[in-house]
């Protein structure tokens, strides 16, 4: 997507440069050019991209710096907080928002998706097993939306037919073993997902079968159902087939993780309040 001046003049006209001359925006004022009417709900998004700052390898305290402003209350001043977002710390929170708003997705362009995608590579190398199967899971969670979307407006439109559409996408990667297949062979409960049970090396070849079906159904104008979850399964049977050619193992027989994606979350949440306690960085609830 190429950018007109008119469209990304909401992002620039509120960037700020200190006297150093290092820029950043405000929290407060990109939260408005977002379209989020409530801080709360902008602070959320705000605590995940603080999440993924720390999984690339950034401190946190030097992408996100608390600030304190004074604004007028009716009859009185009141302080609220405030943060000085370097760019790349804008780029993150664009990316952890809804990407099916408009907005957002010209927000990524403006914050050099590009530039820092290469970064986020080798800072991804470099990182344990644990915080890789987040920051893939967060890819999959964004991309699983724009499938959805992209589905549904190839004509994917009941359940059942999305349900047989995603079938489709697990049985070409897995050698026709759908969901419950798969759950089944995870030994998985009832209500756990099979996302949050696999390893980054399943999850990143997951997140190619998901993008490439996205872009393949939206670039093709796919139509129809039986179309959709037919380009589905064989970009599934295509990234099989690419594994194979580098002798890689077959996502069936990857090894299953102890811990959940949510359990990695809640210890890692934890770590970080725990630096707040201590004042080395702050976070909203």
């Amino acid at each position: 997507m190429k950018l007109k001046a008119k469209e990304y003049k909401k992002f620039e006209d509120i960037k700020r440069t200190r006297e150093d001359g290092s820029e950043y925006w405000s929290a407060r004022e990109l939260a408005n050019a977002l379209d989020y009417t409530k801080w709360e709900n902008f602070s959320k998004v705000i605590g995940r991209a603080m999440i993924a700052c720390e999984n690339s390898g950034h401190r946190v305290t030097d992408d996100f710096p608390e600030v304190r402003k004074i604004v007028e209350a009716g009859a009185t001043n009141k302080t609220i907080k405030d943060y000085e977002l370097s760019r790349y710390a804008c780029y993150l929170i664009v990316q952890n928002g809804d990407p099916r708003k408009e907005v957002i997705a010209l927000g990524q362009t403006y914050f050099a998706i590009q530039t820092y995608r290469q970064e986020v590579a080798d800072r991804f190398n470099q990182l344990d097993e644990d915080r890789r199967r987040l920051v893939v899971r967060g890819d999959i969670k964004q991309w699983n939306q724009l499938l959805a979307e992209t589905a549904h407006e190839a004509g994917v439109i009941t359940n059942e037919e999305f349900a047989i559409f995603q079938n489709a996408g697990y049985m070409g990667l897995y050698g026709g073993l759908d969901v419950e297949d798969i759950h089944a062979r995870k030994q998985l409960e009832v209500g756990q997902k099979i996302l949050d049970y696999m390893g980054s090396t399943e999850l990143i070849a997951n997140l190619f079968r998901i993008s490439q079906t996205e872009e393949k159904i939206r670039k093709d104008k796919v139509h129809g159902a039986e179309a959709a979850t037919s380009v589905h399964y064989n970009v599934g049977k295509e990234v099989r087939a690419a594994i194979a050619n580098i002798g890689g193992t077959m996502p069936e027989d990857l090894p299953t993780p102890e811990k959940s994606i949510q359990q990695i979350e809640k210890e890692q949440m934890a770590r970080l309040k725990a630096k707040a306690k201590k004042g080395k960085i702050m976070l909203d609830e």
